[in-house]
């Protein structure tokens, strides 16, 4: 099968059908085998009954999956990585948005370019300042922490994968905004990018709006950030840090006992060593410190039994 494309969907009863229309011509018209694959991440509407029928008139072509509830956009995208067949998988939007026309650019960008993973870049869009103005702010922060420098639009619906990226990447919680961080850190590293058509919403309202997606967005960041820098060492970091406080803490009591000895040496009065704010300072850093060595230790020994430490990406075996 030359291509999978994979919808997910959280009440969109409106949209399905034409957009499957458009894709079906798309597909026929470039002579690709294909599937479908929707994912309903839980709708309230009539969308489950949109897919079935689609469904009935398609059934070699149309695949779904329905969850009993709403997981979000990440738990509907692995179920879907997890059943594509094709040997190129496309993702994109319910909403109209993105446009099935780029389909044959981004299937030649894998097949004959030689990329593991094409995102979309929707140069000009038609959503709110209250949509666009964190997105611009969370995607310059993404790629300086990812250094993946050439991608403006990191959380763009409309992407293209060979198929052993998507095989080989977890996507979980919220991190569907990252999957190219995700690829990159698999070793795929062969991303690239492309400027495409960007359609104003035609029915219903985004789902995905306002600022609680920046907030999220950092902290996901945050959180993939350490995994793969420190995850599999996390000794490194909290040993470190534990160790220079603990050290900084020690100097300082030396000089706060050092001072009051030279004091009692010379017989000038001075105050009690414990009137002084910082003799607490100092043992509060040692303590910090000692607490953050043992949670490193504490991380080192979970990791070291993690059943999944040694679960490396293997391209090719003999």
């Amino acid at each position: 099968m030359d291509i999978s494309v994979i919808i997910p969907l959280y009440n969109e009863e409106e949209s399905l059908p034409e957009l499957f229309q458009w894709i079906q011509r798309v597909m026929n018209e470039n002579g690709f085998s294909y599937e479908v694959i929707f994912v309903d991440d839980g709708s309230t509407d009539s969308s489950w009954s949109v897919i079935q029928r689609l469904k009935a008139e398609s059934p070699d072509t149309v695949h779904a999956i329905k969850f009993r509830r709403n997981y979000g956009k990440s738990p509907a995208l692995y179920c879907g990585f997890a059943a594509a067949q094709g040997d190129v998988v496309i993702t994109m939007d319910a909403d109209l948005q993105d446009s099935p026309d780029e389909i044959p650019a981004l299937y030649r960008m894998i097949r004959q370019e030689g990329y593991d993973l094409v995102s979309g870049y929707k140069q000009k869009r038609y959503d709110p300042l209250s949509k666009t103005l964190p997105t611009k702010l969370f995607n310059a922060t993404a790629r300086r922490v990812s250094g993946i420098k050439n991608l403006h639009d990191f959380n763009c619906g409309l992407k293209a994968y060979r198929r052993e990226v998507v095989k080989h990447i977890e996507v979980y919680g919220e991190m569907h905004r990252y999957i190219p961080y995700l690829a990159k850190a698999a070793g795929f590293t062969r991303i690239g990018e492309k400027t495409v058509h960007h359609q104003a919403r035609k029915f219903g309202k985004s789902k995905f709006m306002g600022w609680n997606r920046f907030v999220n967005g950092y902290l996901d960041l945050l959180s993939l950030w350490f995994l793969d820098s420190f995850g599999l060492k996390p000794m490194h970091v909290f040993g470190f840090i534990g160790t220079l406080m603990f050290l900084l803490g020690f100097i300082a009591v030396t000089v706060v006992g050092a001072t009051k000895l030279y004091y009692l040496h010379t017989g000038t009065a001075h105050p009690l060593v414990t009137d002084s704010p910082y003799f607490y300072l100092a043992l509060t850093m040692m303590i910090l410190g000692t607490q953050l060595f043992v949670a490193g230790f504490l991380g080192e020994l979970i990791s070291r039994n993690a059943p999944e430490r040694n679960n490396y990406q293997i391209e090719t075996q003999f």
